[in-house]
């Protein structure tokens, strides 16, 4: 069982940025594509942004472009989220996740593709 914990969520003013850290076991993500998703209060999960084991290649959905950037460093077994220029309507809970492949397939933005889960992390932004 793969167990992913993610850190670095908070407060902050519209405008601002975070950056959330996933860690997974070690090696994990040597072999494993691996994604952020966020979930508002009463709405579904969406994906944010993968990141492929074997290319590196990074994939984002259009909401967070040119904001979000998904990286990852195998060695440490820890996978990151910089957001800048964060915004009120920036879903609260956002998740790391991986999968059971080794790269971001076109159909990644789907949460069920997915199968490793972390427990979440609260983003708030608000002035």
């Amino acid at each position: 069982q793969v167990q992913l914990v993610e850190f670095g969520g908070g407060l902050v003013q519209p405008g601002g940025s975070l950056r959330l850290s996933c860690t997974a076991s070690e090696g994990h993500l040597d072999y494993h594509a691996a994604g952020w998703f966020r979930q508002a209060p009463g709405k579904g999960r969406e994906a944010v942004a993968c990141i492929g084991s074997f290319d590196g290649n990074t994939y984002y959905v259009d909401s967070v472009k040119g904001r979000f950037t998904i990286s990852r460093e195998n060695g440490k077994a820890t996978m990151y989220l910089q957001m800048n220029n964060l915004k009120p309507e920036d879903p609260t809970v956002y998740y790391c996740t991986t999968g059971p492949f080794g790269r971001c397939h076109s159909d990644w933005s789907d949460y069920r593709r997915f199968r490793s889960w972390g427990q979440g992390t609260q983003v708030a932004v608000s002035s």
